[in-house]
């Protein structure tokens, strides 16, 4: 089995792709993050960046893959908060609405590279400023996209998802295992 390599410390892709049996090594990619345009070529391009500088790295044959989350509303794109006044804004703007959390995935294997993007649409119930404040004292809006994480606390925000639910984790499983096992 060729060696499989996840450029990215993301505690939740981990997870992930243990969740379905893959065996993996973690490895850092350390790329400039800092890039423009919507949050699908964001994400499409982050996620090749990281497979491309941890490909570098690597001597012999590997599969490496490379992914990227983002959350959008309006076609505004909403990082990770970086203080608990931005965490609120974006709670409070995402509260009640619809909004896309994009996830771009890159696959290097045998000396080919594969990109692809894939959209959840994730709706928030209404939320009063008491409830935002709750769910922030959790300490989970700090280090995702939007602010929030589908997988925790988060979990009570979501009325429904249109879409892919791992997309929203941040890995979607189905078609980078198809891709990974040449099944697409």
């Amino acid at each position: 089995m060729q060696r499989i390599i996840l450029a990215s410390t993301s505690p939740r892709r981990r997870q992930l792709l243990a969740q379905i049996g893959m065996v993996f090594e973690v490895m850092e990619s350390h790329v400039d993050e800092n890039i423009s345009g919507t949050a699908k070529e964001i994400v499409r391009e982050l996620a090749l960046r990281k497979a491309h500088a941890v490909a570098q790295k690597i001597k012999g044959n590997a599969t490496i893959i490379g992914a990227d989350t983002l959350v959008s509303v309006d076609d505004v794109v909403l990082e990770k908060p970086r203080d608990h006044h931005e965490a609120f804004n974006m709670l409070k703007l995402l509260q009640g609405r619809k909004h896309q959390v994009c996830t771009g995935v890159a696959v290097i294997k045998n000396g080919t590279e594969q990109a692809f993007v894939e959209q959840a649409d994730v709706f928030f119930r209404p939320l009063s400023d008491d409830e935002i404040h709750a769910y922030m004292a959790t300490g989970e809006p700090f280090d995702k996209a939007g602010g929030y994480g589908i997988q925790g606390h988060g979990a009570t925000l979501v009325q429904r998802i249109e879409g892919d639910f791992y997309t929203v984790m941040g890995l979607p499983l189905c078609r980078l295992y198809q891709l990974i096992t040449d099944k697409l």
